[in-house]
């Protein structure tokens, strides 16, 4: 496992090489003038020149690419001249909320969307499971900020179950103020984790050793927990994976919809008035996140995997 984890750590290096340039390059590519955008239509080229010294723009592109790269290291992602904070410091005091929203919606879909595919998997083709899919597949076409916009009508506005957007206090708190914005993410791929648990689950509950388990008189949830599931898992895992980097993506609407004050929110607030250097700070942890969640996905499946040992 550990020779697993240095094989994946150093195939991942050309992967975050990749991930700087593109970060580096985007913003680079936007049209219009940050310094213009953050000093205004009247700014004379003095002022201009000297915002754009301030931000390091006005530096050969290598150069600037130098200084961004060394500066990861450190934590120094870059300033921003619009909140006039460090990125690093925001991400420290946003990114939380932000995993912590994205944790929580996949937390509401597991434990959804688990026992709808094993009910699916043992009640195949019958009209229970017919339904189950066809309810599912309804959710799946619903964009997450309609479905942010009918959470907060309903259940926050009209039976006053939860508050309409916010964060709490405290961790309670959070559970409370993010659950509506947490299972809007949590509806937009309960379909996809049903669908792909479901098929993983009638997969293996037709092999030999669950027919042999059963014919022994193992309890059949024995038979699930220690047998069935664990086999099921591993591809499901890869899903969920796969959808927290979607979720990061999701977030940045759900938060906006819900006024959760985390990396979402701030990144759009960023773009518009071209605060490059906080666009591109942020980009880089969306980057690094993923790959992040990529490697621990990879390791995971390979470890729960049968075959994980000749991996």
């Amino acid at each position: 496992m550990r020779r697993l984890i240095l094989r994946r750590l150093w195939q991942a290096l050309p992967v975050l090489f990749g991930i700087t340039l593109v970060t580096f390059s985007m913003v680079h590519l936007v049209p219009g003038d940050p310094a213009r955008a953050l000093a205004g239509q009247r700014a004379t080229p003095q002022i201009l020149a000297s915002i754009r010294h301030q931000m390091g723009i006005d530096r050969p592109l290598l150069t600037q690419y130098w200084q961004f790269v060394s500066g990861i290291p450190r934590g120094h992602l870059g300033y921003s001249f619009l909140l006039h904070q460090t990125t690093d410091a925001l991400v420290v005091a946003r990114l939380p909320t932000t995993v912590f929203l994205v944790i929580y919606g996949v937390a509401i879909a597991i434990v959804i969307g688990v026992p709808l595919a094993l009910v699916s998997a043992l009640r195949k083709e019958s009209l229970l499971d017919h339904g189950i899919k066809g309810t599912l597949v309804v959710g799946l076409g619903l964009p997450s900020f309609w479905v942010g916009l009918l959470l907060i009508g309903f259940l926050a506005l009209r039976l006053g179950w939860f508050p309409v957007g916010g964060t709490g206090s405290n961790f309670a708190s959070d559970l409370w103020h993010l659950f509506l914005p947490a299972f809007a993410l949590a509806l937009s791929f309960l379909a996809v984790l049903v669908r792909n648990l479901r098929a993983s689950l009638i997969e293996v509950l037709d092999t030999d050793y669950v027919s042999l388990a059963t014919l022994k008189g193992i309890p059949r949830l024995q038979v699930y927990t220690r047998h069935v599931m664990r086999n099921a898992l591993v591809p499901a895992i890869t899903i969920v994976g796969l959808n927290l980097s979607y979720l990061l993506g999701a977030s940045v609407v759900v938060e906006s919809v819900f006024s959760v004050v985390a990396i979402g929110i701030t990144q759009i607030k960023a773009v518009l008035p071209r605060d490059y250097q906080l666009v591109r700070g942020l980009a880089l942890e969306f980057g690094l996140m993923v790959l992040l969640i990529t490697l621990t996905v990879d390791i995971t499946q390979t470890w729960l995997s049968p075959r994980g040992e000749l991996a």
